[in-house]
């Protein structure tokens, strides 16, 4: 709610002059659109107001837990592409349909590509932060991405690094 530029723009000019210093939005505007519209102009975390402190602390915790490296608009591995701002994910000239989860899923494996990363930082990076870890939830999401992402194309880009957790090749498999 501040004057133009709204705080929207703000962002948007931020991650478009190559800054990428963590963004959180705290906002009266709470509608759905409107935080859709925030994470789209690259707020890395959006809470509405009225919210509780100890939320807002965990949110900044998670946030400065995250690197801060450069964030493309556009991911690639390979022939893989994802667009964050669009949530258009495609092999070649193929679109893919994702569902949410399988999409933040996979971007986070694309911002971390050659990376492993466990099971825990999966579940902070994709999941609800009070999320309860005790069930196979990635194995299966894992599971529908490769179904989706890599088998129709026969690929492997989505690998278990048994022991430690998953790792996306950075060709795009």
């Amino acid at each position: 709610m501040i004057p133009a530029p709204d705080g929207f723009e703000v962002c948007r000019r931020l991650r478009q002059e190559g800054r990428w210093t963590p963004v959180m939005m705290l906002t009266a505007r709470g509608a759905v659109d409107d935080r859709i519209r925030g994470l789209d102009s690259g707020a890395d975390d959006y809470l509405a107001k009225p919210f509780s402190f100890a939320e807002l602390l965990a949110r900044m915790r998670a946030l400065l837990r995250r690197d801060a490296g450069e964030r493309p608009a556009v991911l690639r591995a390979g022939d893989l592409l994802l667009d964050p701002a669009t949530h258009a994910v495609s092999r070649g000239d193929t679109a893919i349909d994702l569902s949410a989860r399988e999409f933040s899923l996979l971007e986070l494996l694309l911002r971390r590509k050659g990376q492993v990363l466990t099971r825990t930082q999966i579940l902070e990076h994709v999941w609800d932060f009070a999320y309860d870890g005790t069930s196979n939830v990635i194995d299966v999401y894992m599971r529908y991405l490769r179904e989706k992402v890599d088998r129709p194309f026969g690929r492997h880009a989505i690998e278990t690094i048994r022991g430690a957790g998953y790792r996306l090749r950075i060709d795009g498999g």
